[in-house]
């Protein structure tokens, strides 16, 4: 019986299919928020994204975890995105790029991390 060869790519696929989506959901209300609404005072208040708030959400575990969300999985998503296109566009990569383009990532993602829990509680 022939064995099969494991493979780590489910994981980046899971990533990249999760930050897909929070992308196309999340996405464009925080670029149309933080881009057009309050700059412009549309639709928020005019303090809505001063320091201090946006201060407090970042040290509200909620804040926290919504903020690491979109940072590393916007990051997963473009890496494996990045990673396919040099295919197609006929950059046959291999591990040396594979590991740019996902170390850039994981660089994000513990940057990331690191950022936020030295903000505090």
């Amino acid at each position: 019986m022939k064995t099969r060869k494991r493979s780590n790519a489910p994981v980046f696929w899971g990533l990249f299919g999760a930050g897909g989506m929070l992308a196309a959901l999340f996405g464009p209300m925080l670029v149309f928020i933080t881009g057009v609404a309050v700059p412009l005072g549309l639709i928020l208040p005019a303090g809505a994204m001063d320091y201090p708030k946006m201060l407090a959400f970042s040290q509200n575990f909620i804040g926290k975890g919504f903020i690491f969300a979109v940072i590393s999985l916007f990051m997963w998503h473009a890496a494996h995105r990045i990673f396919h296109s040099l295919h197609e566009i006929g950059i046959h990569a291999g591990f040396g790029c594979k590991l740019l383009t996902y170390g850039v990532a994981l660089v994000g993602t513990v940057v990331s991390a690191v950022v936020l829990l030295g903000i505090g509680f």
